[in-house]
C-alpha cells in the first residue's frame, strides 16, 4: 500500500522498534521528510509505490534478516536521494541516513548498518553471510519477478525516469544491465527469493533483452 498515511505509520513503528528504549525525537517529521523525497516530480519508478513494494517484500523475507527493522530503515533511505542524471544517489542517501538517524535516537551501530545497506544497493551483491543485505537486495530486486503487465509497467517507468537519454543510448545501456544481471549465478540470495522469484525474473529479463536487441 503506497498511501502516505499508512507509510508514515509504518515508518513510525519501524523507527521506534529500531531505537528500542532509547529516547529520540518525534518520528513523524522524519517520516514526512522521507515521504516528500519519495514523491519528488522527477521520479517515475522510484516512487512511494516502489518503497511500499520493497517494504512489503521485506515483510515476506524478514525471518532471514538478522535485524529486520534495520533493513526496513535501509529501505526507507535507499533511494531517498534520487536524481536520475546523477550517479552518487546511493552515497548521498547513505549520508542522509547517517545524519538523520542519530538525531532520531537510533544507535551508532544501527545507523552504520543502515548506511552500509544503502550503499550495498549500488551492486545488489551481498556476501553469503550478510543476511540483512540479502533481504534488502532481494526485496529491492523482487520487481524483476513481477507478472508480465507489472513488469512492463516497471520498464516503462524506468524509461520515463531517463527520458532525457536518447533512445539508442538508453537501449544499449539497459541491455548491458540486463546481460550483467543474467550473467550472475543467482539474482536472489534468500531461500524464498531463489525459490519463488529466480525463474520468473530470468524469464522477464531475457524477454526484455530480446525486445531491446531486435
Amino acid at each position: 500500500m503506497s498511501d502516505p498515511d499508512a507509510l508514515r505509520a509504518r515508518f513510525v513503528r519501524t523507527l521506534r522498534a529500531a531505537r528500542g528504549a532509547a529516547d529520540g525525537s518525534d518520528p513523524v517529521p522524519y517520516a514526512d521528510n522521507l515521504l516528500a523525497r519519495w514523491q519528488e516530480p522527477q521520479r517515475r519508478y522510484h516512487t512511494l509505490t516502489h518503497l511500499a513494494a520493497v517494504l512489503d517484500h521485506i515483510d515476506v523475507l524478514e525471518a532471514y534478516a538478522a535485524d529486520p527493522d534495520v533493513v526496513r530503515l535501509a529501505a526507507w533511505f535507499h533511494d531517498a536521494v534520487y536524481l536520475p542524471e546523477r550517479s552518487e544517489n546511493e552515497e548521498r542517501s547513505a549520508r542522509l541516513a547517517e545524519r538523520a538517524l542519530p538525531e532520531a535516537g537510533v544507535s551508532a551501530e544501527k545507523t552504520a548498518e543502515v548506511a552500509r545497506l544503502v550503499r550495498l544497493t549500488v551492486t545488489h551483491d551481498p556476501a553469503d553471510d550478510d543476511s540483512n543485505g540479502q533481504v534488502l537486495c532481494d526485496a529491492d530486486l523482487a520487481i524483476l519477478a513481477a507478472p508480465p503487465s507489472a513488469y512492463a509497467a516497471y520498464t516503462a517507468a524506468v524509461r520515463e525516469e531517463y527520458h532525457f537519454v536518447p533512445s539508442d543510448v538508453f537501449r544499449e545501456a539497459r541491455a548491458d544491465i540486463l546481460r550483467r544481471l543474467l550473467d550472475r549465478p543467482r539474482l536472489f540470495r534468500t531461500p524464498h527469493g531463489t525459490r519463488a522469484w529466480e525463474a520468473t525474473a530470468r524469464y522477464n529479463l531475457r524477454a526484455e533483452l530480446d525486445l531491446l536487441t531486435r
